[in-house]
C-alpha cells in the first residue's frame, strides 16, 4: 500500500532499530513470544493513581517489547491484548481501553513501518468499535510487506471459542467430502487456528505473579516455556524480557 506524503515523512523521521547480538545460540532462541500483559490496573492502584493509568503507562512496555524482538529478530509476537471476558469490564474502562488502541495504531504505525513490522491479529475482530476496525485495517495494510517482525495482537480472542470454531470447520468440511475422517487430527485443526502460518508457540510469559493461562492460546501453549514474572506490565522492561528469553534458553538447552 503507498504510503501519502504525510506518512513517508514520519516514517523518514521515525526511530531506527540496531541490530541487537543474540542472547542464545541459533537453535535455543524462541521464534514466537506471547505475552499475557497483566497487572496494569494493580500497577495503577499502588501508584494512587486510576486503573486506566495502568493501560496507559502498558503501552511503552509495547514499544519496548516489540523493539526488542524485533532487534534480536525473534520471528513473532503475540500480545492478549483484548480477551472475550473483558467484555465485563466497565464500560468507561472498555471505552478508554479502544481509545488507546486506536491512538496506538496511529502513533506507532510510522516506527512499525521504518522498522518492517507486519501488524495482524487474532479475534473476533468484527465486534470492535468501526473506528478502531479502520485504524486497524489501515496499519495491516501499510505493514503488509513487512518481514522483520510479526507483531500479532489478540484482540476480543479466546482460545476456547478458537479451538472450537477450528474444529467446526474441520468436522464440515469432513461433511462435505472435501477431506476424509481420519484426516481430521491435530495437524488438521491447526490449519483452521486463527495462528496458522505462524511459527510455533515457544514461550509464553505472564506479567504479575499469576499462573493462569486465562483463555489464551490454549492450544499454541501445549509445548511453551511458561513464563511468569511479578513484574506488572506497565514496569516490564527489555531487561524483563531479555530475562525470560534466557530462561526460555535455559530450558531448552536441557529438552
Amino acid at each position: 500500500m503507498e504510503l501519502d506524503p504525510a506518512l513517508k515523512a514520519l516514517v523518514a523521521k521515525a526511530p531506527r532499530w540496531a541490530p541487537m547480538e543474540s542472547p542464545l545460540p541459533p537453535e535455543r532462541m524462541p521464534r514466537h513470544v506471547a505475552i499475557i500483559m497483566d497487572g496494569n490496573g494493580r500497577w495503577a492502584t499502588r501508584q494512587g493513581l486510576i486503573r486506566v493509568n495502568g493501560h496507559r503507562m502498558g503501552v511503552d512496555s509495547v514499544r519496548a517489547a516489540t523493539r526488542y524482538c524485533g532487534q534480536v529478530r525473534i520471528q513473532a509476537l503475540t500480545l492478549y491484548a483484548f480477551s472475550t471476558e473483558n467484555w465485563k469490564r466497565p464500560k468507561s474502562e472498555i471505552n478508554f481501553l479502544f481509545r488507546l488502541l486506536k491512538k496506538y495504531l496511529v502513533e506507532e504505525r510510522a516506527e512499525l513501518i521504518a522498522n518492517g513490522v507486519r501488524l495482524t491479529t487474532i479475534g473476533s475482530i468484527e465486534a470492535l468499535p468501526a473506528a478502531v476496525q479502520e485504524e486497524l485495517q489501515r496499519t495491516k495494510d501499510l505493514t503488509a510487506a513487512g518481514s522483520r517482525l510479526n507483531l500479532c495482537l489478540a484482540l476480543n480472542y479466546g482460545a476456547q471459542d478458537e479451538i472450537l470454531s477450528a474444529a467446526r470447520k474441520t468436522l464440515q468440511k469432513v461433511a462435505a467430502g472435501k477431506l476424509a475422517p481420519e484426516q481430521a487430527g491435530a495437524a488438521q485443526l491447526e490449519t483452521e487456528l486463527f495462528t496458522a502460518g505462524m511459527p510455533k508457540l515457544d514461550l509464553l510469559i505472564r506479567t504479575a505473579g499469576e499462573r493462569r493461562l486465562s483463555n489464551f492460546l490454549l492450544w499454541q501453549a501445549g509445548g511453551a516455556h511458561f513464563h511468569v514474572t511479578p513484574v506488572c506490565w506497565p514496569d516490564f522492561t527489555e531487561k524483563e524480557l531479555a530475562a525470560a528469553v534466557q530462561d526460555y534458553g535455559r530450558a531448552a538447552a536441557c529438552a
